[in-house]
């Protein structure tokens, strides 16, 4: 277990939980995705830094991620790779659910970096997305005027769901006014596709090697990080290219972490439990 300690302003908020005078607030299922490509000192990951003020996370570095739409639950999506039932297992949830959660994946990615995890076929992956035309739709798919089923049918596009890799499993703590249950995945950077500064909740957006981000966060005025994000972080620090961080077999384990009010008054954050190799 780690200990963390907690801005003093939290205090009050995990008083009334423990107390029983407020409840937690639902965690909405969400998607994030750690994007990587090799680089020439080991593999880098792409992180975005949110924009401070943000009701969610603000300031924070993440990766790429969002709310699931419960209509890609149901909804008919052409699909190469492992079927939803792979990705229940996975994360240990239903089918509806996991597919809803892969196509987050790719529909958060697209909106927030503008990469595009999908092809005419299931051996082909878009080269370039980066274009006035592919623009237009990825700002209409962030504004919700069409779904993520819809643009893949109207472009006869293959959801390429064997691009991810299951990677981790984490739910805000009860004391935020503001909670997600995140599946983490992983991908390798399509070739020929490049990130852009698309969207509006990033201000800053860095290539980082994964060790590289971790020791920024020890320094003033470096990377900020929540937990889920560091761990995965020190994951993927531990290999030396994209094709063995792909290819680590990993058992996915939920980590939701607590809060208490230590013995000197400080508000400590409790981290037990996350991802274990097989």
């Amino acid at each position: 277990m780690t200990r963390t300690r907690l801005p003093a302003s939290f205090a009050d908020r995990v008083r009334q939980l423990a107390s029983g005078e407020v409840a937690a607030a639902p965690a909405r299922d969400a998607s994030t995705v750690a994007l990587l490509r090799d680089g020439e000192q080991g593999p880098e990951v792409y992180l975005l830094r949110r924009v401070k003020g943000m009701a969610f996370a603000g300031g924070m570095h993440v990766f790429p991620g969002g709310a699931v739409d419960p209509a890609d639950a149901t909804a008919d999506i052409a699909w190469a790779g492992p079927p939803p039932s792979v990705w229940a297992a996975a994360f240990a949830c239903d089918e509806p659910l996991a597919r809803a959660l892969v196509c987050a994946a790719v529909r958060e990615t697209f909106e927030e970096s503008g990469v595009l995890l999908a092809g005419p076929d299931a051996d082909e992956v878009l080269a370039d997305v980066s274009n006035d035309d592919w623009e237009a739709e990825r700002a209409a798919l962030e504004a919700r005027e069409h779904s993520m089923s819809e643009l893949l049918a109207r472009r006869s596009l293959v959801l390429r769901s064997d691009l991810l890799r299951p990677l981790a499993h984490w739910i805000t703590p009860e004391f935020e006014p503001k909670r997600f249950d995140t599946r983490f995945f992983l991908a390798r950077m399509p070739e020929g596709q490049v990130c852009r500064e698309v969207g509006g909740e990033a201000d800053e957006r860095r290539w980082l090697r994964p060790a590289e981000a971790l020791a920024s966060a020890d320094r003033p005025g470096g990377t900020n990080l929540l937990p889920p994000t560091s761990a995965v972080l020190q994951d993927l620090a531990a290999h030396p290219d994209v094709t063995s961080a792909l290819g680590a077999t990993r058992v996915i384990r939920t980590v939701l972490p607590s809060a208490r009010i230590a013995d000197d008054g400080a508000v400590e954050l409790l981290v037990q439990g996350g991802p274990d190799p097989a």
